[in-house]
């Protein structure tokens, strides 16, 4: 049987771990320089921390692990009648976790005696989504979280803003951060007669880039808000100008519902932080913005790269009591999470990685054998005492084939010792990129590199 692996997942060789490594270090560097602290939580997760935090159709998408034993012995007929939802809690107690967010509210819960809040923490780790794979949409892929709990100032929210502006300077991708803020749906809700409906309606309007307008109006139709309602709606999610032009609107449009202009106060807010410190970052509100997580409550963010066409490469937001679900009442977070996968393929795509992360060792020695080989065996371990990546051709074998694997390799340079070198105690050092050699006297051999 021809090996494979499963649909939306993917192998990284060493080339592309290299790519890889350059985007998690950059990332960790600024997630440390803010003052957060590193975490990791189980690949698995009880199913009941899992469900019911993603709204119904994050549901759908959960991995389930069946459980251990003949687990068909727990479905009855009675259960089976039930439904495919009832059966799968009776043979899987476990799954996969959907993200980082929901497991962190579990630790904090869990751990909250050790804790020192506001808790600030940074996780990198692969997440799972039995979602259908096409571009840009993977089942198993990283994420790069940071979140802090235990505060409800609006300066984390500035903190994540200026984060998201740092990594992906330092990434060199041109983004847009759209913000909006949950309390301002909730006020649309309010305003359009059908807060019960406040989940549809946020689910509706997050497909709105995906599906168009006319395609969100008819979904809403179909949850029984009728055209009166729609209408109230349509040109919030259409409107242009500036930040606080449309702000302006959106006062006026919802100035009856005290969390609605909560939430606008809340984003002004933010947006005064922003224009105070001079944060460079294109930042646009986006009144149609609503990410389908029920978690949310109040500030919520996402990221698109201005250059390349991909999904978001970066969203997250506040939720104001997710830890609750655990029984920690009243204990605010906010975090945001960089899509380390979409971010690799927008930078690969775009030849945006450095030509530095090609090259994973920086010195080879040509093997010779014999007395060759040992004079090159004491060379190498000098250079890697000092930090140099360095190697030998392990085999004697013709010169040609040893650096036609340098050069597949990209190390940029090799050194040649030879019976005429070692009598002289001089190495023959050859760049690999612009083809020229060299004599260098082995005690100085280190200091070259």
């Amino acid at each position: 049987m021809k090996p494979s692996i499963p649909k939306g997942t993917r192998d990284f060789g060493p080339r592309e771990m290299m790519k890889r490594r350059f985007i998690f270090e950059n990332i960790q560097k600024v997630f440390v320089k803010y003052g957060f602290m590193p975490l990791e939580t189980p690949s698995m997760e009880n199913l009941s921390t899992l469900m019911g935090k993603y709204g119904e159709e994050g549901d759908k998408l959960l991995f389930k692990v069946l459980n251990s034993g003949d687990f068909l012995n727990a479905l009855t007929p009675e259960i089976i009648e039930k439904g495919s939802n009832a059966a799968a809690t009776k043979i899987s107690e476990k799954g996969l976790r959907y993200d980082l967010t929901v497991p962190f509210a579990r630790y904090v819960v869990q751990h909250q005696s050790e804790i020192t809040f506001p808790f600030k923490r940074y996780q990198i780790q692969p997440v799972w989504r039995a979602d259908r794979p096409q571009k840009g949409r993977y089942r198993e892929f990283y994420q790069c979280d940071v979140d802090v709990v235990g505060s409800k100032s609006l300066i984390n929210e500035l903190e994540l803003i200026q984060i998201v502006s740092e990594v992906f300077k330092v990434l060199n991708i041109n983004i847009t951060l759209k913000l909006n803020n949950r309390k301002i749906l909730f006020g649309i809700a309010e305003t359009m007669g059908h807060l019960d409906k406040m989940v549809d309606i946020t689910v509706a309007i997050d497909k709105l880039d995906k599906i168009g307008l006319d395609a969100v109006k008819e979904e809403l139709r179909t949850k029984e808000i009728g055209d009166e309602a729609i209408a109230i709606l349509e040109p919030i999610l259409v409107l242009e100008g500036t930040n606080s032009e449309k702000l302006d609107k959106i006062s006026t449009i919802i100035s009856s519902s005290e969390v609605g202009m909560l939430g606008v106060k809340e984003v002004s807010t933010i947006l005064e932080f922003v224009s105070d410190l001079n944060v460079d970052i294109d930042l646009e509100l986006d009144l149609s913005l609503a990410r389908g997580l029920n978690y949310y409550t109040g500030a919520i963010f996402e990221v698109k790269a201005k250059d390349y066409a991909i999904g978001s490469i970066c969203g997250g937001g506040r939720y104001d009591d997710l830890t609750g679900i655990f029984g920690l009442k009243d204990v605010s977070g906010v975090g945001i999470s960089f899509g380390a996968d979409r971010i690799y393929d927008v930078m690969l795509n775009m030849d945006l990685f450095p030509k530095e992360t090609e090259i994973t060792t920086q010195v080879m020695f040509i093997n010779f054998g014999g007395e060759s080989e040992k004079c090159a065996l004491k060379l190498l371990s000098g250079l890697r005492a000092d930090g140099i990546i360095s190697e030998i051709y392990p085999d004697p074998v013709k010169m040609k084939k040893q650096m036609e694997y340098a050069n597949r390799r990209f190390i940029p340079y090799v050194v040649i010792i030879g019976d005429t070198e070692i009598e002289n105690q001089i190495a023959s050092v050859k760049d690999m990129n612009s083809g020229e050699q060299w004599s260098v006297k082995f005690e100085v051999l280190n200091s070259i590199f």
